[in-house]
């Protein structure tokens, strides 16, 4: 895999799917409780923030295949940035001024695991030079056209 475009976007699909687990995981933890009434319930705000913040992943992982190179780069450093620093700093900030947080051990995995991935991300994008060695999707084994024999 050379090419940087599905290299990103792979890493989007990666974070995504890390996220999302993440959120299955706190549901169970939130359904099996015993009070329900006690569970966190989230404001319609809240619950806007978070889906705006799961669409930037799900649109990166198209974008990262359709976009020009130097909107490709600037868009996964800026959207890398955005969610690494609001998942940062809503799990690993909030524990250090003993506020509430999602700190559940399961929960601190997958934000240790979405926050590394997407400063992957950051720097994979930081770092793509716009000169790549092409890419060449057509078979080379038993091409006659470039003087392989069928075998």
């Amino acid at each position: 895999m050379h090419d940087t475009k599905e290299r990103l976007s792979l890493f989007w699909i990666f974070a995504l799917l890390n996220y999302l687990y993440a959120d299955v995981v706190a549901l169970f933890a939130i359904v099996g409780s015993p009070n329900l009434a006690e569970a966190p319930h989230l404001p319609p705000w809240a619950l806007l923030g978070s889906a705006v913040l799961m669409e930037i992943p799900i649109a990166m992982i198209v974008a990262c295949r359709l976009l020009p190179f130097r909107a490709n780069r600037l868009a996964n450093i800026i959207a890398g940035a955005i969610l690494t620093l609001v998942n940062g700093f809503l799990t690993f900030v909030p524990p250090l001024f003993d506020a509430r947080t999602p700190a559940l051990p399961e929960y601190l995995f997958f934000a240790t695991i979405e926050t590394v991935c997407t400063s992957v991300i950051i720097w994979q994008a930081w770092t793509w030079s716009a000169v790549e060695a092409p890419v060449r999707s057509e078979r080379l084994v038993g091409n006659p056209e470039i003087g392989l024999p069928i075998v």
